[in-house]
């Protein structure tokens, strides 16, 4: 039994509303079944590929289970048009292309809980329109001549980079952007400005990000400027990864995320610090993926112990059951015995299936997880999810893709918490679980108890 499920509806035969049309365009999906707007009105530069945008919006709806409408009729934005919609998808949109009215029903939109897919132009878009620049996340500035980049690829739990190996080298037409937008939103890819010539944001130029805007979700990419863009599966793949984040369909954190450092960040050198206690390991895939088998053991970070961290790692279990027993423990002195960190720190529950107070999110055999708020956060098996486990004195917290689930403080002086190491576990034969992109900032010791 999972702890949550998420099915996707396929809908057969929705219709589709290619280019600009006379009225607003009003779904033609089914009744049950997720519905995205896409949106191409240029009132500046107008990009030759937009056909190729909305041909493919539309075969990955038909492939990840939403309609799709397509229009150019700003008159399609109206509370109660919108309404039918769960993203809206501005496909290099540029210029103005909204009024006044429109805009107003475009925020309340967002306000109450609606998705924003932005694709390449749509940071060429509505300048004097402050709601619109935040939720973007920047606007265009420049852009050399199309060439090939590296892609560093910084999120790889969330769905529209999951698939992406740590580079990605690919053709476009690469934006320059008037204003740096990592301390806003959560930055998922960035362009390697040393690989390709025309950059002009100094080292530091995020290409694609999200982040949870005024009570909706958002979803940029920089990408999309060429035709061959949409013919490309690695595109195609990131932004139907961005489209499901933004209609709901998967979870992730899309905080800002600044400060961190690596502990494993998929290479065998940033192993070195790691060391196995007990029996079973963990495997290193060429993706950058460590997976457990055998046990009971664990692999943990002997080469120091932390006081005040946010650490946060991605982990994906196999079993589509979520069957998969595995966790994350904190708070334990050194040893090369599992079962020290068992008996004098905290583990934080992986395995979806047991009682509450040791299944996904719990601190295991002590406190259970928001049980409600967990199994809106978490993503089925066979997707990654994202902890932020968060240690401050003797308390303890864990945000789950974002969502804060668990809030534990500890009053047992043999397991302190200002003062351990912490591992990730392999429990046994049977279970198989992964995890990428351990990192953690170390934060200032405090005694306060807010958030």
């Amino acid at each position: 039994m999972r702890a949550t499920t998420r099915t996707a509806t396929a809908v057969a035969g929705a219709a589709v509303l290619l280019g600009c049309v006379s009225g607003p365009a009003a779904s033609q999906g089914g009744d049950d079944g997720k519905r995205v707007l896409v949106f191409s009105k240029t009132a500046g530069f107008r990009h030759d590929s937009i056909p190729e945008g909305i041909a493919a919006v539309r075969q990955l709806g038909e492939s990840n289970g939403f309609s799709v409408d397509a229009t150019e009729d700003a008159a399609a934005f109206t509370s109660g048009n919108l309404r039918r919609y769960d993203a809206v998808v501005f496909l290099s949109t540029t210029g103005d292309v909204l009024d006044a009215a429109q805009q107003t029903a475009f925020e309340g939109y967002m306000r109450h809980g609606g998705g924003y897919v932005g694709i390449h132009a749509a940071a060429d878009t509505e300048y004097d329109w402050a709601f619109y620049g935040g939720l973007a996340g920047a606007y265009f500035q420049s852009h050399p001549a199309i060439q090939p980049a590296t892609v560093t690829v910084e999120d790889r739990a969330h769905p529209a980079t999951s698939g992406l190996a740590r580079t990605w080298n690919r053709t476009d037409e690469w934006y320059n952007y008037r204003s740096n937008p990592r301390e806003r939103v959560h930055v998922l890819a960035s362009l390697d400005e040393s690989s390709y010539t025309g950059g002009t944001m100094n080292g530091d130029h995020p290409i694609a990000w999200c982040q949870n805007y005024q009570g909706g979700r958002a979803f940029y990419t920089g990408g999309g400027h060429t035709k061959e863009s949409y013919a490309d599966p690695l595109f195609r793949a990131h932004l139907a990864g961005g489209i499901r984040y933004a209609i709901g369909d998967t979870q992730a954190d899309c905080r800002p995320e600044n400060g961190y450092r690596p502990l494993f960040d998929g290479t065998a050198a940033s192993l070195d610090g790691w060391r196995q206690a007990g029996p079973g390991s963990f495997t290193l895939a060429e993706d950058g993926t460590l997976t457990s088998s055998g046990g009971m053991g664990m692999l943990w970070y002997a080469a120091s112990g932390f006081t005040s961290y946010s650490l946060k790692l991605d982990w994906r279990m196999a079993s589509v059951e979520g069957d998969d027993n595995s966790g994350v423990f904190v708070g334990f002195p050194p040893s090369d015995d599992p079962w020290s960190a068992v008996n004098n720190g905290y583990e934080i529950q992986i395995d979806a299936t047991d009682v509450p107070e040791k299944t996904t999110g719990s601190v295991y055999g002590f406190q259970s997880a928001d049980l409600k708020k967990r199994d809106r956060a978490l993503n089925p098996p066979g997707e990654w999810n994202t902890y932020e486990i968060r240690v401050e004195g003797e308390r303890l917290r864990v945000w789950l893709n974002g969502v804060k689930i668990n809030d534990f403080t500890n009053t047992d002086p043999a397991r302190s918490l200002r003062d351990g190491h912490l591992g990730i576990q392999n429990h046994g034969a049977d279970d198989q679980v992964s995890f990428r992109n351990v990192r953690i900032k170390e934060l200032p010791a405090k005694t306060s108890q807010g958030d």
